[in-house]
């Protein structure tokens, strides 16, 4: 999809809500709308590309982590890169909450159908998002995640489908991941967890399986 079939508004990188964001709406909208949230040491824009090979008729808000990290942004604080700072999560996960909440109020979108699609960094505070504040996402798609909390409340996620796509030599997260498909099963989630020929990093391959997955319809309670 070309620039020119997104409205001016894109370009514009805004500060009236808890994170700094992007919007793209493009001209043909679906209704469905994607939240996006990046990896460690970068920023929205990483992520974009990847949006658009997902859900090219999708509003796409593309949010700012607000922790330093380099010449980039994380969402919360870590310790060692898979130990992390709990208070941190907390604090972080429910200001992205409320953001998310009122993302969808301002510019008209529904929860209801929206993804959120969050890699490494971003894709863990996704699920603790799901953890922490049961209710406010449906459906996720996370790429090179891992479980963050050292604590993770037996929410029930009855309804709500996870994609969640290791890579087959991702040495640091990859571990990790069978650990966090049991513990969105035990949780009652609906689990699609799939392996690519890849390391930490994401490409072609997950946006095709994101693409195809996302395409299923959700189950409107």
């Amino acid at each position: 999809m070309s620039t020119s079939e997104y409205s001016a508004e894109n370009s514009i990188l805004r500060g009236d809500l808890t994170f700094p964001y992007r919007l793209l709406r493009p001209a043909n909208a679906s209704g469905e709308c994607l939240f996006v949230l990046h990896g460690s040491g970068v920023d929205e824009t990483t992520m974009l590309p990847l949006a658009r090979q997902i859900a090219p008729r999708s509003v796409v808000v593309a949010a700012r982590g607000r922790i330093r990290q380099e010449d980039g942004f994380r969402w919360f604080e870590r310790i060692t890169p898979t130990s992390f700072e709990q208070a941190s999560i907390h604090a972080e996960t429910a200001a992205f909450a409320r953001f998310a909440t009122e993302a969808a109020r301002q510019h008209g979108l529904g929860l209801q159908r929206a993804t959120f699609l969050g890699y490494s960094n971003g894709a863990n505070v996704v699920s603790s998002l799901m953890l922490l504040h049961p209710g406010l996402v449906r459906q996720a798609a996370l790429l090179r995640a891992m479980p963050v909390l050292d604590t993770s409340p037996m929410t029930d996620l009855g309804g709500t489908r996870v994609l969640i796509i290791a890579g087959a030599t991702d040495q640091t997260y990859g571990p990790f991941a069978p650990a966090l498909v049991t513990l969105f099963s035990q949780r009652n989630a609906e689990v699609d967890a799939r392996i690519v020929a890849s390391g930490h990093e994401f490409g072609d391959a997950d946006g095709a399986i994101v693409r195809q997955w996302v395409a299923a319809p959700i189950a409107i309670a």
